[in-house]
């Protein structure tokens, strides 16, 4: 086993902005190779900690904690909660993909199409170099995407759900808060995608310098904003929340149809209310959560 010791949090920090910084396989696919993500950002939580056990009385008793999905993984081994590290990690879209997609009202441009279909290849192939480095220096790991206990379920108080959420653990890593339109606002703002590992490493958690899970979002923390709202094709998002059957419904069907047609692929993507919004590439009251006492 490599002994990494202190170092842990920075060799793995550098591992994910390596591999996004210099692999071919982030790109749009398309004739120039535009990049799909800028400089992730990365944080930590530890397997033990409340928040996870907190998600299954709020979503569902079927999420599964950071300590389920490893033993799910690795039942022969012994293992305590505490000795397992939460991997996150935020990918930024680049700025032009944020700029075509401000300019549309019913489908996202072509970029940010692309983007969905093959940045996300990406955050798989990503999600892989992750996992396989981690076995190399000698610590167990696992990609909670890949894992066969991953699915989708149905929350009695969210709806659609799953048995792991790649932005709960973000949020729980200290990299974001959830906004009106349940998407993840971070440093980088809330176009984004996030991925995330869990290995058995003991790698200091991120602070979380917010207090309430929704701090970031304007909407709910000042009773502004609500340009989200707007920015919905189909009126999915409102001041009680987002209809995620409304979403659903026009992505996987209008969108998909349009995507199919755009690039020969069965995906779907959307992401109107993450641009041309205050938060889109940044924390909107930043200044105002530092300042104040």
């Amino acid at each position: 086993m490599m002994n990494l010791s202190e170092g842990a949090s920075a060799w793995v920090q550098n591992l994910i902005k390596d591999f996004t910084g210099n692999s071919p396989a982030n790109s749009l696919q398309n004739e120039t190779r535009d990049r799909a993500w800028d400089e992730p950002l990365v944080g930590f939580s530890n397997g033990d900690d409340p928040l996870y056990r907190g998600y299954k009385t709020q979503i569902s008793d079927l999420y599964l904690t950071p300590l389920e999905l490893f033993t799910g993984t690795f039942p022969e081994e012994e293992v305590s909660a505490s000795d397992l590290t939460v991997i996150s990690w935020i990918l930024p879209h680049m700025a032009a993909i944020k700029a075509d997609n401000q300019h549309e009202k019913r489908l996202p441009s072509e970029r940010w199409a692309r983007a969905r279909v093959y940045g996300e290849d990406f955050n798989a192939a990503l999600r892989r170099h992750v996992v396989a480095a981690l076995h190399e220096a000698g610590y167990q790991a696992l990609a909670p995407a890949f894992s066969p206990l991953y699915k989708g379920i149905m929350s009695e108080r969210y709806g659609r759900a799953s048995t792991w959420s790649e932005r709960h653990a973000a949020y729980a890593s200290g990299l974001g808060t959830f906004g009106l339109c349940d998407g993840l606002i971070t440093p980088a703002g809330k176009a984004i995608r996030c991925g995330s590992a869990i290995a058995r490493i003991k790698i200091p958690a991120t602070a979380r310098p917010y207090r309430d899970h929704h701090e970031y979002c304007l909407f709910f923390s000042e009773g502004t904003c609500g340009a989200c709202i707007d920015r919905c094709p189909v009126g999915a998002i409102s001041k009680t929340g987002h209809d995620k059957g409304k979403c659903s419904n026009y992505t996987r069907s209008v969108t998909a149809d349009y995507i199919k047609s755009l690039l020969g692929i069965d995906s779907y993507a959307c992401g109107l209310c993450q641009t041309g919004v205050p938060c889109e590439s940044r924390i909107p009251m930043k200044e105002r959560i530092q300042n104040r006492s």
